[in-house]
Parts: C-alpha cells; structure tokens; sequence
C-alpha cells in the first residue's frame, strides 16, 4: 500500500492545497482531489512528462525553474477547484470565490502560500498557460516588489528620514512592508468563509505529508495528531524571501550605481528597475536555504532558525476536520499509486467520482490487485 514503502526508496512529494481539496505531486505524478457539495470525491490525476536536464538540475538554477513551474501547477490546481465550485453553486443563492472575484494577485497568492516542496517540470501542456504564468509573475512582482518600496518611500518622506534609496535603512523599511504587505492580506483573506476552509486543507495537506515522511500508515488515525506546520511550507518560503532580500539588497544597495537625480519618484523608479535582475538570485537563495533548513532545522537547536516561517503558517493553516483529512489522504494515494506503479507515461486519466472515501479505498485495492 502507498505508505509502506521503505523510506529511502520513497519519492519526493510536494502539495497544495485548493478550494475544497488538495493538489499532490511527485516526480513523475499529479492528482488534485475536490470535496463536491454532494460529498463526492472528485479525482483528477495524470503521469507527469518530467524533464530536467542539465542546467535545470543545478544548485540555484533549479529553484528558480522550481518556483516558477510551483506557481504555475498550483494555479491550475486551485482553477480546477473553483470550476467544481462554481458547478456546484451554479443556480443556488449562494454566491463562492471564483477566479474573477479572486483575482490574479490572491490565486497567485495562494498557489504559493499553501504549496509544500518542490514541484516536478513537466514538458507537456505548458504553451497555453505561460501567458497565465508570466501574468502572476507580474502581479506578484507588483505586489512584493513595488508595493512595497512605494510604501517605504512614502513613510522615509512623510516621517523625514531622509534615507537614500539604495541604503540599508532603507531596505530594511522595505523589507517591513514586504512582510505588511503578505501578513495584513492573508489576515483579510483569512476570514473569507471559503479561504478559511481552503486554510484547513492547508493544515490538512500538512498532515498527511508528515505521515508519509515519518513512514507511518496513511490512515486517517494516523495523520490526524500530527503537526500542521511543515518547513518546506510555500508560506515560509514567502517569509524567507523578505528576509533574504533584506541581507542581499543591504550588501549590495550601495554597491550598484549611483542614483540621485533630484526626483524622489525617479529614484525609485531607477532602484526599482535596479532590483529586478536580482529578484531571480533571492528566490534561488532562499530555495536552496530552505531545503537547508528543512533537512537539518526541523529538530534540535536549529529549529529556531523555523520560527518566522511557522509563525505565519499559524495564519496560513488551521486544524482540519477528519472529512478534510480524507481528501488530501486520497490525493496522496491517488499520486502514489502511479508513482510505485511505475507509470511513468502516457495521458491521463479522465476525472473520476467517487461517492465516498471509502470507495475510493476500494477502487484503490482493486486498481492493486489488477
């Protein structure tokens, strides 16, 4: 059974989580696992084309083609659960948080914050959604780049600091706002009925990864006393980022070219536009850092080094139901099966329903048996 591998021989899984369910992914595999109004469990999986060849297996260079491939999957994930949402709404009163209403910035937010580990970089059904991409990427950059220089500007005029753009106070007042700026809107978000449940199934992805990690069963008993936080958390990473882009805008701020052309605005604008090259740099950093972190901080002394990261996973997670634990349970399964089935290839599957977990359970002994 998925689970009871040994665990050098077990492969490395990332997750997220979605509307109402949980995304898993492997190597080489992909489910997305969705609640329906009705109960159902609705399983969508397929085989991931994984290539990785040169370059992209290298220190750094991997974590930027790892971020970037992380946020694109996880943007279909989560538009695939608002899509079996807005069927199940379709013709009620009630009124669920669909792409429109979210928004670039919040799904591009939220692939991130509830996404767990590396995602594999699949060939196949890339060229029609990179324009989605490179739009979030956009968005994103708005958001946690500009956002926040904009805000430390204005507070260094309003306040009289009188700090030069490409000094260390000055990057450290923006580095404040980076982290404002994610903490005060996953705290709004927050109390949107339906992102507090998709937080659950955050705490519940959580979880069942820790489950597979410790070796244990994947059992519903097993997975339900286990920790919500995880350090390879898309949430820590997001932290670790405006902490690394502090140390790194601090050494080498005054370093780059001088910027002083007698309008504030036009400083910015000329800092911002220096800052850009290295935004790829940080996300490489703080990906290795973390993978660093989690091998080796996860217990004992160092885990202190976690804290921030976890600190803000407490907005970013909640304790989920058994019922929540089930879904991201199935994802996994669902993952694994093709994963320890060796079906490495081919298309995938068409969605498949299931009244229950418990059929599921079911179908799954006899998908083994075959």
């Amino acid at each position: 059974m998925p689970g009871s591998t040994p665990a050098i021989a077990r492969p490395y899984i990332g997750g997220q989580a979605v509307l109402e369910g949980v995304m898993m992914r492997a190597p080489w595999s992909f489910s997305v696992v969705v609640r329906r109004a009705d109960g159902t469990l609705l399983v969508r999986e397929r085989a991931m084309d994984r290539v990785v060849r040169g370059a992209s297996r290298w220190p750094f260079v991997r974590g930027v083609a790892s971020v970037a491939e992380s946020l694109r999957l996880g943007s279909e994930a989560l538009r695939f659960s608002v899509e079996q949402m807005e069927r199940d709404l379709a013709g009620t009163a009630q009124a669920g948080p669909g792409v429109g209403i979210l928004g670039a910035f919040t799904v591009a937010l939220l692939a991130m914050v509830t996404g767990n580990g590396e995602s594999p970089v699949p060939a196949k059904e890339r060229d029609g959604r990179r324009a989605g991409t490179w739009l979030m990427l956009v968005v994103a950059v708005g958001f946690f780049v500009a956002i926040p220089q904009v805000a430390a500007a204005a507070v260094n005029r309003w306040l009289g600091l009188s700090l030069a753009v490409q000094s260390g106070g000055f990057q450290v007042l923006t580095g404040v706002f980076k982290l404002a700026v994610v903490v005060g809107y996953l705290l709004l978000i927050r109390r949107v009925p339906d992102i507090r449940r998709l937080f659950q199934y955050h705490g519940a992805e959580h979880k069942t990864i820790t489950t597979y990690e410790a070796g244990e069963p994947l059992t519903v008993a097993a997975a339900r006393p286990k920790t919500t936080m995880h350090p390879r958390c898309g949430t820590t990473f997001l932290v670790m980022v405006a902490l690394v882009s502090i140390l790194v805008f601090v050494c080498i701020g005054a370093a780059l070219p001088r910027i002083h052309t007698g309008s504030a605005l036009l400083d910015n604008l000329a800092f911002f536009a220096e800052k850009l090259p290295f935004l790829p740099v940080i996300a490489a950093v703080t990906f290795e850092l973390q993978r660093l972190l989690a091998r080796y901080a996860s217990t004992g002394p160092l885990r202190f080094l976690l804290a921030p990261g976890f600190l803000v996973q407490r907005i970013t997670t909640a304790e989920p139901t058994d019922d929540q634990l089930e879904v991201a349970l199935a994802s996994l399964r669902a993952t694994l099966f093709r994963e320890d089935e060796g079906l490495h290839a081919g298309a995938g599957e068409d969605d498949v329903s299931f009244p229950t977990y418990d059929a599921f359970l079911a179908a799954e002994r006899l998908r083994q048996a075959a």
